[in-house]
């Protein structure tokens, strides 16, 4: 946005005779605390939903009361303000964040930060970790049920995949594509095959529920439609696009399939290069190495299906499958529906809602598909008993992004998912996400906690030892850990005797790398500081002059 775009928005939430669900005013003339920056986010992107408004605003640098322009220095820089961005895109549904953070000299020359807000996605209440948040009035509070559920209940009113196309009939539907649905449904119901089998095909569409009462849907369409049908569904697109990408990130190869999805499925996995691996695995304790699919061809068909079945086809745009040396990527177009991974892995009850729920149930009813819980669990699972690293999600900018590796990348990590069995998937991602330096909520630092696999303390924590020693990280713990108080005053007390004196800039040089690094610069020198003044109380050294300049002796 232009100066003078944003400054008319300014203007026109001033005149506003106070604060509205989707508008908040704060002074912040410094700081502002984080969680409250989530919660306020949380809330105002709600509340723009149920209000139809394109977007809510939080704006810094104003008096919420009068309304007075008094500047905000918070976070004053581009790099910091952008960090924030990815802050709150961390902790919450689908990675939700700012559409932008907005800095502007108003005319008066204070600096005024706009928080743009977009509002949740239809059917889907945006949290901040965890927790839902929302407005009564000026008021922040969490989320009334009732909200949650109006929220949600969007979804259910609108499902493009249920949509009827008026002027589509059987003959825009493949017939080999039929015959395959047929295949598949009759698989998952053998008991049930002479009765499917006596079924005319507008009986088994409708029983399926790929069709209703007869009529096409854009499930059909998706499904089972000839390729020169896709423009039924226009402006949607049904493509998959498999690209080959060498070592050098240079694309070698690509194909691009369009409906009918239940064939094109078989055209991109035979496309994919299903090596054999061979590899020794640590858990059987064998000098044989061991020889298996690159990948698991059960990993393969959910994560390629569930993007077909979890797709927003109202964004246009297909779905992609790049395939690299030792990985696959899978993405689709649309926000992640359950909000993040973790809370998958540890429900054990199916989602109750999905952005494409005529589509789902279609290929839940074919086996095309497991529901998203279960499914996804899987892939977990096949993963992990093959020592390979976990499916690894990515849901920014709103889509679906997984990459599965096809190898053991490290060993370290193959440890861990070998020597503790009792370690259970959520355990494993969340252990995996402190390796990488990734957020943790305050709920799942507590649960590795309680289970003693963490150790520091928030926002720097580090695995626990006895996880450190079994994946061949002792040094890098060691290095988190630092020496403790009493090594670290022997250590000066020695050095002061070997060369009698030390000035303060040397001692901070001793004693910088003994300490742990999850403390920052500051940190480190206030715990220096501290340590040289318990012992001069306690009339071990002494020290003449102050400052970094200053000697210090020993008693």
């Amino acid at each position: 946005m232009t100066v003078e775009e944003l400054t008319n928005i300014l203007d026109s939430l001033l005149i506003l005779p106070a604060e509205t669900e989707v508008v908040e005013f704060k002074r912040a003339e410094r700081n502002f605390d984080d969680r409250d920056l989530g919660q306020y986010f949380s809330a105002l992107s709600n509340e723009a939903n149920l209000k139809g408004r394109p977007c809510a605003w939080l704006v810094f640098g104003v008096e919420n009361h009068t309304h007075e322009v008094v500047g905000s220095q918070y976070k004053n820089s581009r790099p910091a303000l952008d960090a924030m961005k990815k802050k709150i895109a961390d902790q919450t549904t689908g990675r939700h964040t700012f559409v932008e953070i907005h800095e502007l000299r108003y005319r008066n020359g204070k600096r005024v930060v706009m928080f743009e807000i977009p509002p949740a996605p239809q059917g889907i209440p945006i949290d901040y970790q965890g927790h839902y948040y929302g407005r009564d009035g000026e008021s922040l509070q969490a989320l009334s049920m009732d909200k949650i559920e109006r929220i949600r209940n969007q979804a259910k009113l609108k499902d493009w995949s249920a949509e009827i196309i008026e002027n589509a009939s059987l003959e825009d539907l493949d017939p080999a594509a039929i015959v395959k649905a047929r295949e598949l449904y009759t698989n998952a119901r053998k008991d049930k095959a002479d009765e499917i089998a006596s079924w005319d095909d507008t009986t088994f569409l409708n029983k399926a529920k790929i069709t209703i009462r007869g009529k096409i849907t854009n499930t059909a369409i998706v499904l089972l439609g000839r390729e020169e049908s896709e423009h039924l569904i226009s402006p949607a697109v049904a493509k998959i696009k498999w690209i080959l990408r060498g070592q050098d990130n240079i694309e070698r190869d690509y194909m691009i399939a369009s409906c009918p999805f239940i064939l094109a499925v078989d055209k991109i996995y035979d496309k994919i290069r299903n090596l054999k691996y061979r590899y020794i695995n640590p858990e059987y304790k064998t000098l044989f190495p061991e020889e298996i699919d690159t990948y698991e061809p059960y990993v393969i068909r959910e994560a390629l299906n569930n993007a077909i079945a979890h797709q927003d086809y109202t964004l246009g745009g297909q779905i992609n499958v790049v395939e690299y040396d030792d990985k696959l990527v899978f993405s689709n177009k649309g926000s992640f529906i359950p909000g993040n991974i973790e809370r998958v892995l540890v429900s054990d009850a199916p989602e109750e809602r999905y952005r494409n729920q005529f589509l789902v149930t279609a290929m839940v009813g074919l086996k095309m598909v497991d529901t998203i819980g279960s499914g996804i669990r899987k892939m977990y699972n096949y993963q992990r008993q093959r020592l390979f690293p976990l499916p690894d999600y990515n849901l920014a900018d709103n889509r679906v992004e997984v990459t599965i590796t096809g190898k053991i990348l490290d060993m370290n990590y193959a440890n861990i998912l070998a020597g503790n069995a009792d370690l259970n998937l959520l355990d494993i991602e969340l252990l995996n996400r402190v390796q990488l330096g990734k957020p943790l909520s305050d709920e799942e630092i507590a649960r590795l906690r309680s289970k003693r696999l963490i150790e520091g303390r928030k926002p720097k924590i580090y695995i626990a030892k006895h996880i450190a020693q079994k994946v061949g990280q002792k040094i890098e713990y060691s290095e988190h850990k630092g020496l403790g108080n009493k090594r670290c005053e022997e250590f000066l007390l020695t050095a002061l005797r070997d060369h009698k004196s030390l000035s303060r800039r040397e001692i901070d040089k001793l004693l910088w790398n003994l300490l742990s690094n999850l403390l920052d610069d500051r940190q480190k020198k206030d715990k220096i500081t501290n340590l040289l003044a318990k012992l001069k109380r306690q009339g071990k050294i002494r020290n003449e002059s102050q400052g970094p300049n200053s000697d210090w002796f020993i008693v």
